[in-house]
């Protein structure tokens, strides 16, 4: 048993952190305290009520603290290591830091886009939102209304006539000089004041410009300026948040249901509601709702634009966390824990998106469930079953062969755990030597001891990957492994398939409506998307290059040139000769050649 007291009698009454760490020096627990004495004595005491925490103390082998100068320093500190070492005990969140953003770049004529990752010096950005759809439906809309462009710089800087954008209203052509630098750049000045949610401001502006215009005698453009209004208010009546005395809120929500955890997070952004979305956290059994909300508020925000106010559902300890955000984002944070009006029906709101998130995770759940245990009961498995890999090859006529591996464990498809291995150095449609090259680079690595070990794997083949399977996990010492291959029935028909299996050579057909059949399905099918898909990026990414390749006098060099100038291969295609030789390297007789190539 672990004697904590040397450590607890040298530990300072100072703010810091503490980690538990286990007799395979893992840490299992990172925590923050005020007072590191107390809160690290506390979990020593004879009665301590949680399960959960009497459980982590038994494994506790060694206790490491360190000093910081405050609290707020502490739960910087604490959640980095969080993150970093993802231990058992801690409720943990998703590191979701890929949220997407529109960005109005920083070109003469700026470029509105969809944007993910590190954001750009001289680019606006504005968001977070909560999924892509959020922000493409944005994006319509700041076309509908403003009439911005959207294409790449490439083609931006190499088009001779206006695209079909602005022959649908959505772009006034820049690229073409049908709007003068200063015209557009006011454009893109309303666009951005709307994005802040200054909607009223940008109507006012309108307002004054239809004056101007009617007063002028230009009735056309007194209607554009008459209809981007109207568009405008109409999406001010659809989505305006009108309560929040801030332009850009959260709206958080907990729910439980058989001790799972929910958060939903609802975004206004720009005076308008732009979604919610909903996190399940991990390691959640056993704690609080308030744990799983400060453990939320702490990850989440640590790497996100913090809103100026973040509503809250459950009373939680908020000033430290306050400090930190506000030092983070440079001005005031406030965390509001006790809504009232509008605030409180918002809050509702998300409680209903949580509970409702939980309950669908539930019906999922025991749906796949009920299929894992048919399938264990068909094919005669342990209960111990869990964890299933399955295989695929994808190739055309051999071009481009990809192995894919999916993983089904904890109930469910681990699409964080998926691999695909780009088969090279076998002969072209050698599906058996494909096979043979995927199953031994992932499984010389399992065998070592890199990676969790299968219970079941599933070969998407006949008899003769499955052979070839068979000899490569007797090869690297893992022939106990359940080995069955999955022959397709007659025409390909699904419910047709037949199992086949390694060991015994034994072979079995489900019935249809059989549930062990459908999460079969479900896996193998999943193996064969994911395998097609690395497959059609692979082969199109070959043929781009070969294309060019086989022209005569085409390196590397002149071939990037020419798909940077022209953003991509079809831009070269449709290049006329003299703006092929305008690109470095390229002369007139070399562009003729390209030409000739292309429309020959």
């Amino acid at each position: 048993m672990f004697d904590a007291k040397p450590i607890l009698k040298n530990l300072p009454n100072l703010p810091g952190v503490y980690r538990m760490i286990n007799v395979e020096d893992t840490v299992i627990y990172v925590g923050k305290a005020k007072d590191l004495k107390k809160r690290v004595s506390s979990y020593f005491n004879k009665n301590i009520p949680s399960p959960r925490t009497r459980m982590m103390v038994a494994q506790i082998a060694r206790i490491e603290t360190t000093v910081t100068h405050n609290e707020a320093e502490a739960l910087l500190l604490e959640n980095n290591l969080i993150k970093g070492l993802m231990p058992r005990y801690n409720i943990l969140f998703r590191d979701d830091k890929s949220y997407p953003y529109i960005t109005l770049t920083g070109d003469t004529f700026s470029r509105l886009a969809f944007h993910r990752g590190t954001q750009r010096k001289g680019s606006q950005y504005f968001g977070p939102f909560p999924n892509a759809v959020a922000v493409r439906e944005s994006i319509q809309l700041l076309q509908k209304v403003f009439k911005l462009r959207t294409c790449e710089n490439t083609v931006f800087a190499n088009r001779s006539r206006p695209c079909l954008q602005h022959q649908i209203a959505r772009c006034t052509a820049p690229c073409v000089g049908l709007i003068s630098e200063e015209d557009y750049r006011n454009d893109i000045h309303q666009a951005a004041l709307f994005l802040q949610g200054k909607t009223n401001e940008v109507l006012n502006t309108l307002g004054e410009q239809m004056s101007t215009a009617a007063a002028n005698q230009e009735y056309e453009l007194a209607a554009v300026f008459r209809d981007r209004m109207q568009a405008l208010r109409q999406v001010q009546a659809k989505q305006f948040v009108s309560d929040f005395n801030v332009s850009d809120a959260d709206v958080i929500a907990c729910a439980e249901l058989q001790g799972q955890h929910c958060i939903n997070l609802v975004m206004i952004r720009g005076g308008r509601h732009l979604g919610d979305r909903s996190y399940l956290p991990k390691n959640s059994d056993g704690e609080t709702l308030e744990a799983s909300v400060e453990a939320f508020l702490a990850q989440h925000y640590m790497a996100q634009n913090t809103p100026p106010l973040i509503v809250v559902g459950v009373k939680i300890e908020s000033a430290v966390l306050e400090e930190v955000l506000s030092e983070q984002a440079g001005r005031k944070v406030k965390i509001n824990t006790n809504p009232i009006g509008d605030k409180r029906v918002w809050l509702k709101m998300a409680q209903t998106n949580a509970e409702l998130a939980l309950s669908q995770r539930a019906a999922t759940s025991a749906n796949q469930e009920a299929k894992l245990t048919a399938l264990k009961e068909a094919l005669n498995l342990p209960e111990s079953v869990e964890r299933i890999e399955c295989f695929d090859i994808s190739h055309t006529m051999g071009e481009a062969a990809v192995g894919s591996c999916v993983v089904f464990d904890k109930g469910d498809l681990q699409n964080g755990e998926y691999r695909r291995y780009n088969v090279t150095g076998i002969t072209p449609g050698d599906d058996y030597a494909a096979m043979r090259d995927v199953l031994t680079r992932r499984y010389k690595k399992v065998a070592a001891g890199e990676g969790a070990r299968p219970d079941l794997i599933f070969i998407d083949g006949g008899k003769g990957q499955l052979g070839v399977a068979a000899e490569v996990m007797a090869e690297v010492g893992l022939e106990d492994i359940l080995l069955v291959g999955i022959a397709k029935g007659e025409a390909r028909k699904p419910g047709l398939e037949t199992m086949i299996f390694a060991d015994t050579g034994e072979m079995l057909n489900l019935e249809k409506d059989n549930k062990g059949l459908h999460l079969l399905q479900q896996i193998r099918d999943e193996a064969h998307r994911f395998a097609i898909t690395g497959h059609r990026a692979k082969r199109a990414k070959a043929r781009l290059q070969s294309s060019l390749e086989e022209i005569e006098g085409i390196g590397a060099k002149r071939r990037k040139a020419l798909l940077t100038r022209f953003g991509g291969l079809d831009g070269v295609k449709n290049a006329s000769i003299d703006e092929l030789a305008q690109v470095e390297g390229i002369s007139q007789s070399l562009a003729e050649k390209i030409y000739g190539e292309f429309h020959s």
